[in-house]
């Protein structure tokens, strides 16, 4: 007799991601974000990193009950630094200026706990912006869209007039890859409902 499919807790309090799980027709039984120290350690390398935080906030969930645990993390690279969610204006100035002109890599890290077994994906993303006028951050700052974003910026939203061009997962970019996290659910039964 087949087990019936797990209840799925999402570890994130990220509408983005809650929406795109409901893109894929999977509705999370209970979200509950994890509450971890998310600083990077001395000399971390963004994969390690990005791999950690979403292990560590999976980790931090999972408990007694046949419940599956779903976190991700979303950071933004430029070169070796990590641009994680700016805590001020100033700061995701610096982000955007660093970032304009250039080419950056997006990292979303996916770690599915069940069962007593962590599965974890790693999407790369390659995204390159348009030189971005004083003007244009400035309008873009003051939307007010940067603030909780990875890297200062939205790519669902107005940042979207700022990529040149993508390559990998746009999904991954707004913070949770799709195909990757539906083969991942896939493996321990839970199943989306396509309507």
């Amino acid at each position: 007799m087949q087990r019936p499919a797990p209840a799925l807790v999402l570890g994130s309090a990220s509408p983005r991601r809650l929406e795109l799980l409901a893109r894929i027709g999977v509705t999370p039984a209970h979200i509950q974000p994890a509450d971890i120290d998310e600083t990077p350690r001395r000399g971390e390398l963004p994969r390690d990193y990005v791999r950690r935080m979403a292990r560590e906030k999976a980790e931090a969930l999972i408990s007694s009950t046949n419940d599956a645990v779903l976190c991700a993390d979303t950071v933004v690279v430029a070169g070796r630094r990590i641009l994680g969610k700016p805590t001020d204006l100033a700061k995701a100035r610096c982000y955007l200026q660093l970032l304009s002109g250039r080419r950056h890599r997006v990292l979303t890290a996916v770690t599915l706990a069940h069962d007593g077994r962590l599965r974890e994906r790693l999407v790369e993303t390659v995204i390159r912006f348009r030189p971005l006028t004083a003007g244009t951050i400035d309008e873009y700052l003051d939307s007010g869209e940067w603030q909780g974003k990875a890297g200062g910026y939205a790519i669902q939203g107005r940042a979207s007039a700022f990529a040149l061009w993508m390559r990998g997962s746009y999904t991954s970019v707004v913070g949770l890859p799709l195909a990757e996290t539906a083969s991942l659910l896939a493996a321990i039964g839970i199943q989306g409902k396509m309507a």
